[in-house]
């Protein structure tokens, strides 16, 4: 049975500039410049210049008044799915990137050279090998990974060469051949393990006292080292101090990653470039957009000339008329990306403002103890925007300052209350943090627990669960591991 019904609700709808305007906002600098290029390569009507557009609208409506809104775009027929991202959680907490989603053909520069496999393979032509050793050992090459390790166990590389290659040999062969892959440059490449590794490198040495006790302390007593039980080490290979010290001094030296400074050299390059500009002018923060968002456009003048030439047309066909329409698109679509680049340029430099405004102490002095507890809806509430337009900003545009370069999100942090009630930024207590580690004794590094009655001494009560995180967070190891002899 069909009923008629009332039912009223609530409902957002964007236009179509709304929904341009988001997403150029959340572009950087690169990815807005290769936007603002694909539109002057789709829109005929959009040219760059200072030339000012006519009054294009009302000799359309002149010439067609009937047809003044038949080509426009409802809100209703764009997918708003396609253009917006879910806002429940803040773009800035989980974007690092300097490019957003929208960037998706985006062009990389890639760094010229030879790949590290490929420098690998160049070594071992000159390596007397035969055809099966050959054939293994440029497998074996082949599954050497960036850090220049095979971190493959000799049975499965085997069923590998038998599976994949054809190849059927033992695991005595492939050792021997992977003895030869291990004797190539970098020293070190080829290990399956890093004290495997280590031992690779000091093989290379020439050997003196401290060489052969740090080979020894590696071969028997890896584990000890890596937990830095500096006294266990001294009774079971019966050093001074002295040596020991020597000893450590050796491995330390040596390089855990030997592929590291060889396998980057065809990975992707991302530059940054600075969306806003921060100096200071005689005491003044002064704030400056990058003029790369500000380009010149205007509504093309040849398509205001082409409209013209068909108003004074005395007789009007359907193809005229069918011209005219998509003439007055393009202008639409030319008029709307101009105001939206416009608006885009606005809400940038005002969030910026108001972030540099509310960081005002930082960014004066450079002292990461000044920086105030400040989340998205401070900036917000200050602006008068949603807290979704400033995570767009926050998320992926960088700000240079007297003080480095940064994502502008890194200014952005949580408060703690300290002894007097006052809200302080988590960053400031992670720089103090910082600070005592850096200034504790070597020999006895300070516990978590003694690092949080220290913080407590200065005013910041904080449980040792937290200064646990935060030494986390600021890639920090635990006390053991930052002992020194």
């Amino acid at each position: 049975m069909l009923k008629q019904h009332l039912q009223l609700k609530l409902s957002q709808k964007l236009s179509p500039q709304q929904i341009q305007l988001m997403k150029l906002i959340q572009l950087p600098t690169q990815a807005f410049e290769q936007r603002l290029k694909q539109e002057l390569e789709e829109n005929p009507a959009l040219e760059t210049g200072r030339e000012e557009s006519g009054a294009l609208e009302d000799e359309f409506a002149d010439l067609y008044p009937e047809e003044r809104d038949s080509d426009r775009i409802e809100a209703e027929d764009i997918n708003i799915d396609e253009y917006l991202s879910d806002d429940e959680i803040p773009d800035y907490r989980v974007r690092t990137s300097n490019y957003s989603d929208d960037d998706e053909d985006r062009q990389v520069p890639y760094a010229s050279g030879v790949s590290f496999n490929q420098y690998l393979m160049n070594q071992l032509n000159t390596e007397y090998l035969d055809d099966a050793q050959w054939a293994i050992a440029e497998f074996l090459v082949g599954s050497v990974d960036e850090s220049g390790y095979i971190r493959r166990s000799l049975p499965d590389i085997m069923d590998d060469l038998a599976f994949t290659q054809n190849i059927f040999t033992d695991q005595q062969t492939i050792l021997e051949v992977l003895h030869k892959v291990q004797q190539l440059d970098p020293p070190g490449v080829g290990a399956r393990s890093l004290d495997e590794c280590l031992l690779l490198q000091l093989d290379r040495k020439e050997p003196t006292p401290a060489i052969e006790r740090a080979r020894e302390i590696l071969k028997r007593s890896f584990e000890h080292f890596t937990k830095k039980h500096y006294a266990k080490l001294q009774q079971k290979h019966g050093l001074s101090e002295e040596e020991l010290r020597e000893a450590v001094g050796e491995i330390e030296k040596l390089n855990p990653k030997p592929g590291g400074s060889y396998a980057g050299g065809s990975k992707a390059v991302e530059h940054v470039v600075p969306d806003f500009s921060i100096r200071i002018v005689d005491g003044e923060l002064e704030l400056s957009l990058n003029n790369r968002n500000a380009p010149e456009l205007h509504v093309s003048r040849e398509y205001s000339n082409m409209l013209a030439g068909y108003k004074d047309a005395k007789e009007r066909s359907k193809e005229q008329k069918d011209a005219v329409l998509f003439i007055k698109q393009k202008l639409d679509a030319a008029k709307w990306f101009i105001d939206a680049i416009k608006q885009r340029q606005q809400t940038l430099y005002v969030t910026m403002n108001a972030i540099m405004n509310y960081q005002e102490e930082y960014f004066l002095t450079g002292d990461e103890r000044n920086l105030r507890p400040m989340i998205l809806k401070d900036i917000a509430d200050q602006i008068g925007m949603d807290v979704s337009t400033v995570s767009r900003v926050a998320n992926s545009k960088y700000v240079d300052t007297p003080y480095g370069t940064r994502l502008i999100k890194d200014y952005f942090s949580e408060a703690v209350k300290n002894e007097q009630g006052e809200d302080v930024s988590t960053k400031e207590i992670k720089k103090i943090l910082e600070t005592l580690i850096g200034e504790e004794n070597k020999r006895k590094p300070l516990t978590d627990d003694k690092l949080a009655a220290l913080l407590k001494e200065k005013g910041y009560p904080i449980a040792r669960r937290t200064v646990a995180k935060y030494r986390e967070q600021l890639g920090i190891p635990v006390a053991r591991l930052r002992k020194e002899i």
